[in-house]
């Protein structure tokens, strides 16, 4: 069981599966089963993928002042997540509205609220920093003491930056510099993806650079092992909704490689992992337990590696 200090952003979220993006303009659009409310964000995705691997997590977070924390782990749920570190600061919980369409592409619209300006408690991420073997991280504001304490304490940290954009390069700049793993969506990307990652890994130096390409796959960049490698995107079952498709792919990699240390045997396990995950609606449905991921992965890739 590995242990994981997870930290960034919990909203609440309201999926809605259109025909295309861009949507074309219409007074009302009806349809049956297109509309899902649920919590999200990515500490809360990652948070349940890996407490659904097996392993210990800490999710550190900030919340509305007064939210309940059935936010958190709603009646019914399968997964339950320690809500003490789920501190209710904010004078409103974020929100967001996710759009999507079947050729997984996405149109999120975003209210942060005040989290950009609200500090988490220095003294919580210091003491969950210190019991934890990883620490997952999104490049949310308040997250960002946490690359000084990880580096101060020689843990791994791991970043999900999601999507990379040249003006927000300074914004970003903490976190790409101490980060040991990176994960970026190529939504927003304009350069070539080999020329970026390569330009990545030379000016930042991280062990590991993923490449989230959507329907594409990823590319894996492992600086110990001298690889820059492109991986397909493996199919399971019929596409459903792909939100949080990322953050699955990017906890089930950390789960594997915080366990073994090998990069491919990760990058594989991630992405049926991933492929798993979007044949199913809601974000505490559809996770592989690892047995399942062993035989899908055996099926794929006959060395089981």
């Amino acid at each position: 069981m590995g242990k994981f200090l997870v930290a960034g952003i919990v909203q609440r979220e309201t999926i809605v599966k259109v025909d295309k993006i861009p949507i074309e303009y219409a007074h009302v659009t009806g349809k049956p089963d297109t509309i899902f409310n649920s919590t999200g964000g990515d500490a809360y995705n990652e948070s349940l993928a890996l407490k659904w691997l097996g392993n210990s997590v800490d999710l550190l977070t900030m919340v509305g002042n007064g939210e309940s924390m059935e936010l958190i782990n709603p009646p019914g749920c399968e997964v339950k997540l320690v809500t003490d570190y789920v501190l209710p600061k904010l004078e409103c919980t974020p929100t967001a509205v996710v759009l999507y369409d079947e050729s997984r592409k996405q149109q999120i619209f975003e209210d942060i609220k005040d989290i950009r300006d609200v500090e988490y408690d220095l003294n919580l991420f210091r003491e969950r920093a210190a019991r934890a073997e990883m620490l997952a991280v999104s490049n949310a504001n308040f997250c960002r003491p946490l690359m000084s304490i990880g580096k101060e304490m020689r843990k791994p940290v791991a970043v999900n930056i999601r999507e990379y954009r040249e003006e927000k390069v300074c914004y970003n700049e903490d976190f790409l510099k101490g980060a040991d793993i990176i994960y970026i969506s190529d939504d927003s990307l304009r350069a070539e993806p080999y020329d970026f990652v390569k330009g990545l890994a030379v000016k930042y130096r991280p062990e590991i650079i993923l490449l989230g390409q959507g329907a594409a796959g990823l590319i894996l960049y492992d600086k110990n092992k001298n690889i820059i490698a492109h991986y397909d995107t493996v199919k399971t079952h019929k596409t459903v909704n792909t939100v949080g498709a990322g953050n699955a792919l990017f906890s089930c990699f950390l789960h594997f490689y915080n366990k073994t240390k090998d990069s491919v045997f990760a990058v594989k396990n991630a992405l049926l992992f991933a492929s798993f995950k979007i044949g199913f609606t809601g974000t505490s449905s559809g996770f592989m337990t690892e047995e399942e991921i062993g035989r899908w992965r055996n099926l794929i890739w006959r060395d089981g590696r």
